[in-house]
């Protein structure tokens, strides 16, 4: 690893995306119109990463004869994100839209260095990185009455059933409608139907496929309807729905309980459930399979511990859609620890300096570990069915990861709210485990601006 990586150790992604100077006013009735709540911000994103591979995982190198075998992939972008909300118009249904345009450009060109790119770089049909790429991330146009909003377009979607990723230089975001409500203050619903998918790294749509089964395979769209509710006892209750046409339904349970102060001690619980079951065409195979994960966070003033554990029911992998993070399991780290049968544990510090007397600064410290993977067991092909999944070599496949976070956010100053957050992760896999194993280091660093 040369010094340039040893200087930058690191990752920062998740300052905001959408740069507005106030926050949005919730209901149409305090609606300030569609020029006067108009915003205009830009977010400057850059990006790198360097990736080297271990023990039996090698990365490609596109050559005219076949791919060649690396063991190095290196990632470093600079990209902006132009991001423009109007206001409501004001009466009883307001009016408004949405504009962001995402631009990259490409650092790191070396024909080797990007290792044909993977989901991390825009590359052509010969493994080459593309100087630049541009393209609408978000377009929508808005409607709202009272505290209800409908959205048609291309979104940010965040919910445990599709939700953009943002893990890379550029966020992804999916096509067409959702609807927001928040009429009650202790309930808060969420229903939308995307057909398409806009890739991280890409320039136009794709058809919504797959993240862990065959992508040969797609769905028409997906729709979802759900919700959070706030209890008087301090327990949070999720549930959600959905269908990917011809691929899978699904739905989803979320508990989370807060009880105590952080001052002297707080107890956090938190429950996810996921079942899934083959739909319509049952393009992926017939699928059956639960998973869920348990998390218990006990926090000190500044110090936080957590231990979870995660189980997957099912001879195939628990899944979600491509270019999407639908997956609130708490084991959802570098890999996802959702094999086939699969058994994991975390084990998780974070410490927050603001009470040590250093605001913005927040570290984390992290090891999982997945065992018992298992999938000779699969039949999802039974009947003349696809083979929606290929899990059968996996036997007793097992991983572990250790990582470390550090992060910070200006608090004053002409760089205020600028977030730079570094991330050293060691992932070692055996027995065929999907993610193989891998060193990584990255540094993202935000800087938000507000133009009006």
């Amino acid at each position: 690893m040369d010094f340039r990586v040893l200087l930058m150790a690191g990752i920062a992604v998740g300052s905001p995306l959408i740069v507005t100077a106030d926050e949005t006013p919730s209901t149409q009735a305090q609606a300030p119109g569609f020029v006067d709540g108009s915003h205009l911000g830009l977010n400057l994103r850059h990006y790198y990463a360097n990736q080297h591979t271990r023990r039996s995982t090698y990365l490609g190198i596109k050559k005219e004869d076949g791919l060649e075998r690396t063991r190095i992939r290196e990632t470093w972008v600079q990209t902006a994100m132009l991001n423009y909300s109007s206001g409501y118009t004001q009466g009883a249904v307001g009016f408004g839209l949405d504009a962001s345009l995402f631009s990259a450009i490409n650092l790191e060109r070396g024909h080797g260095r990007v290792a044909n790119g993977g989901d991390r770089v825009l590359v052509d049909s010969d493994g080459d990185a593309l100087p630049t790429w541009s393209r609408l991330g978000v377009g929508d146009l808005r409607l709202r009455f009272s505290s209800t909003e409908i959205k048609a377009g291309r979104l940010l979607t965040d919910n445990p059933i599709l939700r953009y990723k943002d893990n890379r230089a550029l966020p992804s975001s999916f096509q067409g409608v959702g609807l927001f409500s928040n009429e009650l203050d202790w309930l808060s619903l969420q229903a939308g139907s995307f057909e398409r998918a806009i890739p991280r790294t890409g320039t136009g749509s794709e058809k919504l496929t797959t993240t862990f089964g065959n992508r040969a395979y797609s769905g028409s769209r997906i729709s979802y309807l759900g919700g959070m509710a706030k209890t008087p006892y301090g327990l949070d209750v999720s549930l959600y729905t959905s269908r990917f046409e011809d691929m899978w339904q699904q739905t989803y349970l979320g508990l989370t309980q807060l009880i105590g102060d952080r001052r002297e001690i707080a107890l956090k619980t938190a429950l996810n459930y996921y079942h899934t079951e083959d739909q319509g065409e049952q393009r992926l195979g017939y699928i059956d399979n639960d998973a869920f994960s348990l998390a218990f966070t006990a926090s000190h003033r500044a110090h936080s511990l957590t231990l979870a554990w995660q189980q997957v029911f099912g001879d195939e992998y628990f899944d979600y859609v491509w270019e999407s993070t639908g997956n609130y399991m708490a084991n959802s780290l570098y890999s996802d620890y959702n094999g086939p049968n699969e058994k994991s544990w975390q084990l998780r510090y974070d410490l927050d300096l603001a009470s040590l007397g250093v605001p913005g600064l927040t570290t984390s410290l992290w090891h999982a570990k997945g065992w018992d993977i298992d999938g000779t067991h699969y039949s999802g092909d039974r009947n003349g069915r696809n083979t929606g999944y290929n899990v059968r070599g996996l036997d007793n496949a097992k991983h572990d990861e250790n990582g470390l976070m550090v992060a910070y956010v200006v608090q004053s100053g002409a760089l205020k709210n600028a977030v730079i957050r570094t991330i050293v992760y060691n992932h070692r896999a055996t027995g065929g485990q999907i993610d193989g194993s891998y060193d990584e280091v990255r540094l993202v660093a935000n800087l938000p601006m507000w133009i009006f």
